[in-house]
């Protein structure tokens, strides 16, 4: 079973999800949190997976409570669900280590699937919301964007882990400091697209020890530093087409 804690601040979002995510076989609602305090303490408490994490909450907001979850090194992975597509808040989520944007107009299935392939290990960007990120990032608003929602003053050091090992590196120019195989653009165009291990290995016809092994050479060769931040390239250049 896969254990998600939902976090939103409206209960009629907390329970209509729970409601919906109870028809999956395979995941289990095993917390509700009303605002991002209440769940950074239940994800340290233990026994959760995955979370749904709405951005503007009171207290403490979704985006930093993915921060605090991070900085804790807590084992979970994290989605978040909201209202807004807004350039800024998709920017800044995914710079504090979210491992996708999800939109509450989504099918229900389509965020329990959503929910599966972070657990595995995926990284999840709809289209629509890889095309705001794909702009900032191409009109040099990425680290802007996401300075801006810290509430830093200007010529503060706002440190976004994926912002600051990318900068200089291979995701600045596009280049790979080793070159990739064949197989491992397969793979990373797979990433591209949200898959996890398990369904790589389906459509190249590999085991998971195989893929796992790949995704460990692109993420080095290309310096990055998890499976998220290199799908994140792959989206970024082109690897979805």
């Amino acid at each position: 079973m896969i254990r998600v804690l939902i976090a939103d601040d409206q209960r009629l979002m907390r329970e209509g999800l729970r409601t919906l995510l109870a028809l999956e076989q395979d995941i289990e609602v095993a917390g509700l949190a009303a605002d991002g305090v209440e769940a950074v303490q239940m994800v340290a408490a233990g026994g959760i997976d995955v979370v749904l994490m709405d951005i503007r909450m009171p207290s403490m907001d979704g985006i930093e409570a993915v921060r605090e979850i991070r900085r804790r090194g807590l084992p979970v992975r994290v989605l978040m669900l909201t209202t807004y597509d807004d350039q800024a808040d998709i920017v800044a989520a995914l710079h504090a280590g979210a491992s996708g944007y999800l939109l509450k107009d989504m099918a229900a299935e389509d965020i329990a699937e959503a929910i599966r392939t972070a657990h595995a290990g995926g990284a999840v960007l709809p289209p629509r919301v890889a095309s705001v990120y794909l702009e900032a990032m191409r009109s040099g608003d990425g680290a802007r964007a996401g300075q801006a929602e810290t509430g830093a003053a200007e010529g503060d050091k706002v440190h976004h882990p994926r912002a600051a090992e990318v900068t200089g590196g291979a995701e600045d120019s596009g280049a790979p400091l080793e070159p990739l195989t064949e197989r491992e653009q397969e793979v990373l165009r797979c990433l591209a697209r949200g898959l996890s291990n398990r369904e790589i290995a389906e459509r190249l016809h590999v085991t998971e020890g195989t893929v796992k092994n790949h995704v460990s050479s692109i993420i080095n060769k290309l310096g990055l530093r998890d499976r998220t931040q290199a799908a994140l390239y792959a989206v970024r250049h082109g690897y979805d087409a």
